[in-house]
């Protein structure tokens, strides 16, 4: 445990030595948050201000930012450090450190994505707030389980990341399938839109799937659109795709070390 508390602490600190790229990625997450509230303004207007799908204004409006500032919680554009590493043979120096090779991956990521967090998404989040009335959390019990589905979501993000990232034992060049894999969960994960905007018969397949509880989940707990039994729910949804994408990440390692040769060994 201190071991992955040392290089959580490790990446936190490295993402600080990138100042002025985090604030190029934060002005720039920002015009495209207020740009797409923007679009949902029009919308609303366009309709007479009545709600979408269960969704009002500021609620949707609100969606758009928070959506913007979960960007580098969930490493949404890409992450490409574990891919690297197969492709030019570091992961064998990877394999022989004193710590589990999932859990050490993990631990680097969480602490990228904390600082990412606290550097682009929480201003971005206060600035948005500045230019429209957003929701908050209703109560101190939503804040809870807002917490909680967070904490889901980069996890969840985490092991797919981690899963496609392994690929790369069996090509030579992952990076297409990786750019795919991405896309599919920028889609899916409810990132352009809520997913409840969808008709309702592709909602509720989405919401089956381990994307929604990347992007999707958190956000409706957020805007107060899920609350009790269905907040809980959602949550539920996103533990046990936790614990899927944590077995499929183990056993695709398990299946690539196989496949692993080493120079000398």
């Amino acid at each position: 445990m201190p071991a992955l508390f040392a290089l959580a602490r490790s990446a936190f600190q490295r993402q600080f030595a990138y100042r002025a790229a985090n604030l190029a990625g934060l002005v720039t997450n920002l015009f495209f948050g207020l740009l797409r509230a923007a679009v949902v303004i029009a919308l609303f207007e366009a309709r007479g201000g009545a709600p979408v799908a269960g969704y009002g204004l500021r609620e949707s409006v609100t969606f758009m930012g928070v959506a913007q500032a979960l960007i580098g919680w969930v490493a949404l554009w890409g992450w490409w450090d574990l891919l690297r590493s197969v492709k030019t043979g570091e992961i064998a120096n990877d394999l022989q450190r004193p710590v589990d090779f999932f859990w050490y991956w993990a631990a680097q990521d969480f602490g990228r994505a904390v600082s990412q967090l606290l550097m682009r998404g929480v201003p971005l989040l206060l600035t948005f707030g500045i230019a429209y009335p957003i929701i908050l959390p209703a109560d101190a019990g939503q804040t809870a389980l807002l917490g909680v589905s967070l904490g889901l979501a980069w996890f969840c993000s985490f092991a797919w990341r981690f899963m496609f990232s392994l690929v790369a034992f069996w090509t030579t060049d992952a990076m297409g399938v990786a750019r795919i894999a991405i896309f599919v969960q920028m889609f899916l994960a409810g990132f352009f839109l809520p997913i409840t905007f969808f008709p309702d018969a592709i909602s509720a397949a989405i919401r089956l799937l381990p994307f929604a509880g990347m992007i999707n989940t958190p956000i409706e707990i957020f805007v107060n659109v899920a609350r009790g039994a269905d907040a809980l729910m959602a949550i539920a949804l996103q533990i046990f795709w936790a614990a899927a994408l944590y077995l499929g990440a183990r056993l695709v390692l398990a299946s690539g070390i196989r496949r692993l040769t080493i120079q000398g060994g």
